[in-house]
């Protein structure tokens, strides 16, 4: 079930109602049920996979608690790790392995009779994964109680808000609040469908008409050259970012309603002036998720020089590789393994550019940061979106041969300009939006200040906005395949 579809838009307020509805000790079962209800209106046999991993993990960390052998609670880690990671690789990884290790031995006129595999990839099963390995790795470290109640964990895992693209929740923070009795409140419920209509407006408005440019050159790359794909690749970071950020906004929308708060997953990346800076604003609950499961156990900055600098790596490049099973998801997670380390290596040596002091030449500098930070994240996607390393190549080249006589209103051919022409004003009025809220103020915070006509005339203003500039063709969230 799409968040943007009218099967959704009917779904919520009816789980919604009968949430407030019911006494307080049905509600985790009833939310429990919906949850694997909205998994299964995309294919209902995989919800067993969901039940399969919660149960193992239910077992194993509650064994993890009761013992006090060590090795016995390093079996139990060990037991949910791989029957995480297992369904993981083998519905995400395995045809790719498979595919990879035949190209190798092709290559060197070797017989290889793995045959093909076509497996389906369960919708949203690595956000899901990961979110009850790190409850069992949390209980492993004595940071989380085991749970007793089966229902609570389970919702926990499947909580259909963010079941399929995040985020990525922690044990701690929101397994108690699944315990606590919520009672109905207005002020919550119109501070939720407020962020609702922030995430639809990015998802339908911005995202999927970007979507329209972006798969017109990224679908046929020998077909165009120059600035058609040098802006079709700022168009698709606009694009990953609405199409995402505008899920995450819908979904912590939708648990607020009922009471639950769930972690904003993006900070306004773009206006990010480094790397580090860019990670520490993009898809918040993953990047703290490898900080913490990942990097640190590695030995994050404790360690040697050289060895941080492949911690470094290493985190980035496995972070690509959860993306995708494809080699161009390796290059990006690599690439920004390089970035940071690169950008430490700098740091350390104690190499910087100072242009002045003055408060012009620190704006100057600011941007100057900013559209380099921009550039090296855009060039990161051209990889990320491109269909596999020979289009990405092929793409990169021939935007390398863009001249003046290419800009204008019919970049994209006549057809295409007036749609060209809304992206770039939505696109200007979002960046708009969030540099206010940015450096001046939260309009979160500051549209229920405003007197009740002029309250009701946003949001009905950004309802029109949303139902007729909107594209409403039932385009998944990029995310959904991850």
């Amino acid at each position: 079930m799409l968040f943007n579809s009218i099967d959704y838009v009917i779904f919520l307020p009816i789980v919604v109602f009968l949430f407030f509805s019911l006494p307080h000790q049905y509600r985790r079962y009833f939310l429990l049920a919906a949850s694997y209800f909205f998994y299964m209106c995309w294919r209902p046999e995989y919800v067993l996979l969901i039940i399969y991993a919660t149960t193992i993990d239910y077992f194993c960390g509650i064994e993890i608690e009761k013992t006090q052998s060590k090795r016995r609670k390093k079996a139990f880690l060990a037991l949910s790790i791989v029957t995480n990671l297992g369904l993981l690789f083998y519905f995400k990884y395995f045809s790719f392995l498979n595919e990879s290790t035949r190209d190798v031995f092709q290559f060197f006129d070797w017989a290889y009779n793995m045959p093909v595999l076509h497996i389906l990839l369960p919708v949203g099963i690595s956000f899901h994964t990961f979110q009850s390995l790190s409850y069992t790795i949390d209980v492993y470290r004595g940071k989380a109680e085991a749970e007793k109640n089966y229902v609570t964990l389970a919702l926990f895992v499947a909580f259909f808000p963010q079941l399929v693209a995040g985020p990525i929740e922690r044990g701690p923070h929101l397994i108690p609040q699944f315990l606590e009795e919520k009672q109905f409140s207005y002020t919550r419920m119109t501070n939720g469908l407020r962020l609702m209509m922030w995430g639809f407006f990015k998802k339908v408005v911005v995202a999927d008409r970007a979507a329209v440019f972006v798969n017109l050159v990224y679908n046929d790359p020998n077909s165009y050259s120059g600035f058609q794909i040098i802006i079709a690749t700022i168009f698709f970071a606009f694009q990953i970012y609405c199409d995402f950020s505008g899920y995450s906004d819908i979904a912590v929308g939708s648990a607020r309603i009922m009471g639950y708060n769930m972690m904003y997953n993006f900070r306004r990346p773009y206006f990010a002036t480094t790397i580090k800076e860019f990670w520490a604003r993009w898809h918040i609950s993953l990047s703290t998720w490898f900080r913490d499961y990942l990097y640190i156990p590695l030995g994050g900055n404790r360690v040697s020089q050289p060895r941080r600098y492949f911690n470094l790596f290493i985190t980035f490049l496995v972070s690509g590789i959860w993306h995708g099973a494809n080699w161009t998801f390796v290059i990006w997670g690599a690439l920004h393994g390089f970035y940071l380390v690169f950008a430490n290596f700098l740091k350390d040596i104690g190499l910087t550019i100072r242009l002045g002091s003055s408060k012009v030449v620190n704006l100057l500098n600011y941007f100057l940061q900013l559209g380099i930070t921009f550039c090296l994240v855009c060039f990161g996607w051209l990889f990320f979106r491109a269909n596999n390393v020979s289009d990405a190549f092929t793409l990169i080249k021939r935007s390398l041969s863009a001249s003046k006589s290419q800009l204008g209103p019919y970049l994209f051919g006549a057809e295409l300009m007036e749609d060209l022409l809304v992206l770039l004003f939505f696109i200007a009025l979002l960046e708009t939006i969030q540099l206010l809220q940015e450096k001046v103020l939260s309009f979160n915070r500051w549209i229920p200040t405003l007197p009740t006509v002029l309250k009701w005339s946003v949001y009905i203003a950004g309802i029109l906005l949303i139902l007729i500039y909107g594209k409403f063709e039932k385009t998944q969230f990029i995310y959904f395949t991850f």
